[in-house]
């Protein structure tokens, strides 16, 4: 059998990752560079989507380097096939080229918006999509702020499109008018479209005033939308012609690649923005009610759906810590060099108690901003970053405990991506929620789903199902430990305690 190789990426918050799988789904070589965020104000969080493109691109020469320094044909390689962020949009022009700044779930310039669109009372975004009320973070709000605020979209915009979808259609030098979008991501807008039909809203998208003629079509995650084109074969060093998916949403390829098949799985999505996630057979009532914090998705695979409740700098306010208060930008093992020295702190961290609401808060609780409460002269900085691990996991513990008062049980929860390489905070985790966690052999699940799917969608020989759950293989079990559930308890309430009254 001839040799055959997948490259994948991950085009996330903080970074994009590059990976080339083999036919087994062995990582062959793999490369990661660090995207810009900046906050031209206080709120807002811009970032460039020709940087996505440019960092996808400088991954895949790099990744090219490497096979050729291990003696592997990068004309092997079968397929193109990536992710990228749910929440977050940029505007293109007729060539498909951005003109906007590309702004993601970071950031609460919409505050206002969310705040108008809640007045009206609607019940047709809970019964189309699944979410109650509009959120600050939802793309079709950020859509609504280009076309009142940006002048060069307003003169010259085409469509919106996400992050991964604006890396391939330029990868493959398709233009507005192929725009696309998959149909989990395009769940991902919050608000605009029917989850069930897996279309645009007419309705809902009159309501909140985008034309139609803006939204991308709509596609299944493993079409083939165009192959790579002459220009950036000589930009990565790839051959020209390699087919390329349609992509996927991150939070969905993390699902999958955590085993969720099927409904009353949980997952920890320990990304920047951290992400508790429940499967579901559809939309549940007292889920998609009007205040629940729950977010409903559809997922990767047909008839397959999901909420999840998030911290919206989780991940990220672990980042800002080293970076801004250890001053260890760049040095990314000093994350278990503070994990280490944290876990000789007692839980409850002394009471001292972080919000980790760097960018703001949501809801009622948009005033708040981040903060330490309660240091004394002995608190040093292994303190105050178990207080921020533990602040994070007191957010997951009011998620939990709504999905546990609609009846879905909750007594194994997956934990996935970046975050579960750290075994003091799953432990946190599992003590804070009071159920097992565990993690698994491929913790960064979204980059290798993509290569078994671009796989299959070259190769009908293959059966998906079965190349899923072959990629699952639990590595470490975490298991509560009750006298920390029940100190966890008491301090997460002084945390409910604090924002309540910061909110006010």
């Amino acid at each position: 059998m001839t040799e055959q190789y997948y490259l994948s990426f991950d085009a996330g918050t903080q970074s994009v990752k590059v990976a080339v799988y083999d036919e087994n789904m062995d990582c062959i070589v793999q490369v990661s560079n660090q995207m810009t965020l900046t906050y031209p104000q206080a709120g807002w969080v811009d970032m460039n989507a020709n940087e996505y493109l440019a960092l996808a691109k400088l991954g895949m020469k790099q990744c090219v380097c490497q096979l050729n320094e291990r003696g592997i044909d990068p004309g092997l390689i079968k397929v193109i096939m990536g992710d990228g962020i749910i929440c977050g949009i940029v505007g293109i022009d007729e060539n498909g080229q951005a003109i906007t700044p590309y702004i993601n779930y970071l950031d609460s310039r919409t505050q206002s918006d969310a705040a108008t669109l809640k007045d009206l009372k609607l019940e047709i975004w809970g019964k189309e999509t699944g979410n109650a009320e509009p959120l600050c973070m939802f793309p079709a709000l950020h859509a609504r702020w280009l076309l009142s605020h940006n002048k060069e979209f307003q003169a010259k915009g085409r469509k919106f499109v996400h992050n991964a979808p604006y890396i391939l259609l330029n990868l493959a030098g398709l233009k507005s008018v192929d725009a696309f979008i998959d149909w989990g991501s395009m769940s991902g807008w919050g608000l605009g479209y029917n989850v069930y039909e897996k279309e645009w809203s007419d309705e809902q998208l009159s309501i909140l005033e985008i034309n139609k003629n803006y939204m991308p079509k709509i596609v299944k995650p493993w079409d083939i939308i165009g192959t790579l084109s002459a220009e950036a074969a000589s930009e990565t060093g790839l051959p020209e012609g390699i087919p390329i998916c349609a992509g996927a949403g991150d939070t969905m390829q993390s699902m999958l690649g955590s085993g969720v098949f099927e409904a009353n799985k949980a997952v920890d999505v320990a990304g920047t923005c951290a992400m508790f996630c429940v499967s579901t057979n559809g939309i549940i009532p007292e889920l998609s009610r009007k205040g629940s914090g729950l977010i409903f998705n559809s997922g990767t695979l047909e008839n397959t759906y999901f909420y999840w409740g998030f911290v919206r700098t989780g991940g990220l306010a672990l980042r800002w810590f080293k970076d801004s208060i250890c001053q260890q930008a760049g040095n990314d093992h000093y994350y278990e060099t503070l994990s280490q020295g944290a876990a000789r702190v007692t839980p409850g961290c002394n009471d001292v108690i972080f919000l980790p609401y760097l960018t703001g808060g949501y809801d009622e609780f948009s005033s708040v901003k981040g903060c330490f409460l309660n240091m004394t002269l002995d608190t040093n900085q292994f303190v105050l970053w178990r207080a921020v691990l533990e602040a994070i996991a007191y957010d997951y513990r009011e998620i939990t405990d709504t999905y546990r008062q609609s009846g879905i049980k909750i007594d194994r929860i997956t934990i996935t991506e970046g975050g579960s390489r750290d075994p003091l905070w799953n432990q946190i985790k599992a003590d804070v929620m009071n159920s097992e966690t565990i993690t698994l052999e491929n913790a960064s699940g979204a980059v290798r789903i993509n290569a078994i799917i671009g796989a299959c969608a070259v190769d009908e020989n293959r059966d998906l199902m079965e190349m899923l759950t072959n990629n699952l293989k639990i590595t470490n079990t975490y298991i509560p430990k009750q006298e920390n559930f029940e100190n966890y308890k008491q301090q997460s309430e002084k945390q409910k305690d604090l924002l309540h009254k910061l909110g006010r």
